[in-house]
């Protein structure tokens, strides 16, 4: 049974206002034909028997347990683990983040960096442990000038931070240690898994990042041929990095400490010196070993906005996610989205039309304001102002294209009292590099704590190199993980920001953090119960696959389920070129043409996003999950029989 097909979760369409004035989640629970079963297990692919840890397939009733949703079976399958050994929502999480390096090492692993946005039951608190990538103390704004293929290059390795925050993470609000939660992935890497569908599909055809450096070739493309689905895949070194860290903590891969055989500082740093030799001007990167021992996780509080009654809080800067899709929201507000009386039914060209100049007026301002706030003074407060977004969403008109394209506006006005509005300058737009992989899960336990995490290497398979160096004998010391392209993240070439006059906010620095579009995401009722953790992986389109399921959510009244399964549309711009997957009405997208938008169709393996999702029902306490079939996405409830 795929995802898409699944009746895994049934959700109510009880009109919101009616559900808000009772007290009650506006996508309450109800199962099909009122009997309240579930399936404990839904992957949208089917494992050979071969294939270790996969979830078998059972029938049960609605979880209270725990619910793990990611976008990889096996991943799924050791946070459902960890969960079943008494670990909570966090433990499970940091299981799969270090799993899907091995199943999914593509996408995300210790060698990149994300955001675990955390939502503790017992304190009410929600927090966020960022982890994202830093420039080296060696950067500066020019160094991908005149560099070609950039991020392919050791010049756009960023300082990961995964480790350091999974280990801080569990320190401070898991259950269990990093060698407890370590093993499915060790097991994993040491004992194999079987090739699934998408592992296949993208190791040998990505542009060439997995075939950019011998060691990378040989082992995700060998003899020039993919590895067939449900062959075994294993990764030795792989298993042994991770013994490393079990038996030695994060400082492990943090510090070059020979005498206990933490060598994977130094393979990071040789790594990174990577230069393309096929191609001319190749330029490695400037990250030392102080770089890693001087990189530090940090806690962060979440941006917190609100929609149509309900609390959303989303991801901070350096992550320009929460703030872009908070600031579309609003813009929208004013709009009877999920009437179908007014033409604002899903799917229809006055719903499209509006969603897509929301997006576009949102992605002006975050090519200026947005980037790491511990560096410049990004105005969140004035972004979100309810004049400035007024402002800005006025000029979104149904039945009209938003001409020409949006700039930039100032939202300094409306974050400090006593700034004038300057006037825009005429510069160029900034330039980042490509971002279109990521991963995404989500997970609540039995005590009620949710975790939703989006974790990254940047584009697929990072630089295409893994972490390590050549010994003594000239042998290649394989530390089995691949190294992030994060720092094309940056602006690629120095900016200047329209009405400051200096630098472009997301320009590079020694020690900044590039721009990220993640955005892990949680929804509350407004009593503040916590309902909803979600998001999605896709580079820019991140911010539009979570805002597409926002509104099925609370303005079209989907299933959780369907509103996951539903198409979406995506423009990461301000141009009028929509991206918009298969299954929008022909009127739909021939309507957007009459207005003068292009509208281009996702290919096949070219989905915008992969949406996993847990919902708690705030009455019953009953536990529900999400998977998207974009991908392999997979659910596993609790307890299993």
């Amino acid at each position: 049974m795929t995802a898409s097909t699944s009746k895994t979760v049934r959700l109510g369409a009880i009109p919101l206002a009616a559900l808000l004035a009772c007290g009650s989640f506006g996508w309450a629970l109800a199962d099909e034909g009122g009997d309240d079963t579930t399936l404990g297990v839904v992957s949208s692919v089917k494992l050979p028997p071969q294939a270790k840890g996969s979830p078998p397939p059972w029938a049960g009733k609605a979880f209270r347990q725990g619910v793990v949703t990611a976008a990889n079976p096996y991943g799924a399958e050791a946070g459902a683990q960890i969960l079943e050994q008494g670990g909570n929502a966090v433990d499970a999480a940091v299981a799969i983040a270090y799993a899907l390096n091995v199943v999914e090492p593509q996408s995300a692993g210790i060698g990149g960096g994300g955001f675990m946005m955390i939502h503790l039951a017992k304190s009410g608190q929600t927090l966020v442990v960022e982890t994202r990538e830093k420039a080296p103390a060696a950067a500066t704004p020019t160094m991908f000038v005149g560099v070609p293929s950039a991020s392919l290059q050791g010049v756009a390795v960023g300082v990961p931070g995964m480790v350091r925050g999974t280990a801080l993470a569990l320190e401070s609000y898991g259950n269990l240690s990093l060698a407890q939660v370590l093993q499915p992935a060790i097991r994993l890497a040491d004992e194999g898994f079987a090739a699934t569908p998408r592992y296949t599909a993208v190791s040998c055809n990505n542009g060439g990042r997995s075939t950019n450096s011998p060691e990378a070739a040989a082992y995700f493309c060998p003899g020039g041929q993919p590895v067939p689905v449900g062959a075994l895949v294993q990764n030795k070194p792989l298993a042994e990095t991770f013994r490393l860290l079990a038996a030695n903590g994060p400082d492990c891969f943090y510090k070059y400490m020979p005498e206990k055989g933490c060598d994977i500082a130094m393979g990071i740093v040789e790594g990174q010196k990577f230069n393309r030799p096929q191609a001319p001007n190749g330029k490695g990167g400037g990250m030392t070993l102080a770089d890693l021992e001087n990189y530090q996780a940090k806690i962060r509080q979440p941006i917190v906005g609100s929609y149509r009654g309900y609390t959303i809080k989303s991801m901070s800067p350096p992550s320009s996610g929460g703030l872009t899709m908070l600031q579309m929201l609003k813009m929208l507000e004013r709009f009877p989205i999920g009437d179908a009386s007014q033409g604002y039914g899903f799917g229809s060209t006055k719903t499209v039309n509006v969603m897509v100049d929301a997006m576009r007026l949102g992605f002006a301002d975050r090519s200026q304001w947005m980037g790491d706030a511990d560096f410049v003074p990004v105005p969140a407060k004035g972004l979100l102002h309810p004049s400035y977004v007024g402002l800005r969403g006025a000029a979104i008109v149904p039945g009209v294209r938003l001409t020409p394209n949006p700039n930039a506006g100032d939202p300094r006005p409306y974050e400090s009292a006593g700034i004038k509005p300057a006037t825009r300058l005429a510069v160029a737009e900034p330039v980042t590099g490509p971002g279109e992989t990521t991963t995404h899960f989500s997970v609540v336990d039995k005590w009620g704590n949710m975790v939703s995490y989006t974790n990254t290497i940047e584009s697929s398979h990072g630089i295409g190199v893994f972490a390590g160096y050549k010994r003594a004998d000239g042998s290649f010391r394989n530390l089995g993980f691949l190294l992030n392209n994060e720092l094309t993240d940056f602006n690629t070439a120095p900016t200047t920001n329209p009405y400051t006059g200096g630098p472009g906010f997301n320009d590079v620095q020694p020690n900044k953090r590039p721009r990220s579009s993640m955005n892990p995401t949680m929804i509350f009722a407004p009593d503040g119960t916590p309902l909803l953790a979600y998001g999605s992986p896709g580079g820019a389109s991140i911010i539009n696959s979570v805002f597409n399921v926002t509104l099925n959510l609370i303005d079209h009244k989907m299933s959780l389920q369907d509103a996951v399964n539903a198409p979406r549309v995506s423009v990461t711009n301000t141009g009028s070129t929509i991206s918009m997957e298969p299954g929008f009405p022909q009127a739909t997208i021939s309507g957007l043409a009459a207005l003068g938008y292009t509208v281009a169709l996702t290919a096949p393996g070219g989905e915008i996003g992969s949406v996993q999702a847990v919902v708690v029902d705030q009455h019953t306490g009953k536990q529900y999950g999400a998977a998207d079939g974009r991908r392999e996405g997979t659910v596993i409830g609790l307890p299993r029989r």
